[in-house]
């Protein structure tokens, strides 16, 4: 096309009214659909403080949980720093620790992870070999959150 054809409006019309205005209802549709398609991903952070023995977990920097946990007694310290969830298990059995259960498992450093316990009347204060313990309900609770907006878009921070 020449300078000429681009400045006349029966060109553009011309144009638009062939193919270029399907290709231009397509692209429109696929860029739409693509939108409705892509799931909204929200910011997970799940903050421990050892010194408190409570868990805080917020979505897109509102509270939603918060929880009470038992990390590392003596002479088995919970690694304090920020982390990502490494994988997750719903189900999962220690086999370092004599098989013990530790469902909805969100292992962040190593084999360190956050998961469910039935020993619920030791939450709230230093109880594990390393690991971050909470209630069977709060720790399906957490897994779901992750699992549904992704380990990418969770941050762990532990501290004190």
């Amino acid at each position: 096309m020449t300078h000429q054809d681009l400045s006349g409006r029966g060109t553009i019309m011309n144009w638009l009214s062939g193919m270029g205005l399907a290709r231009l209802a397509f692209a429109s549709f696929v860029m739409v659909s693509g939108l409705a398609l892509t799931p909204v991903r929200a910011e997970v952070v799940v903050q421990i403080d050892k010194s408190s023995q409570r868990m805080a977990v917020s979505v897109d920097g509102e509270m939603r949980y918060n929880w009470p946990v038992s990390t590392g007694r003596d002479g088995y310290g919970t690694p304090s720093g920020t982390f990502h969830p490494q994988s997750m298990a719903r189900h999962y059995f220690s086999r370092k620790y004599y098989n013990a259960p530790m469902p909805h498992a969100i292992f962040f450093y190593y084999g360190f992870a956050i998961h469910g316990t039935n020993d619920i009347s030791r939450l709230g204060g230093p109880a594990s070999h390393g690991c971050v313990r909470l209630h069977p309900s709060h720790a399906a609770a957490l897994f779901a959150l992750v699992e549904r907006n992704g380990s990418r878009n969770t941050r762990i921070e532990i501290s004190n």
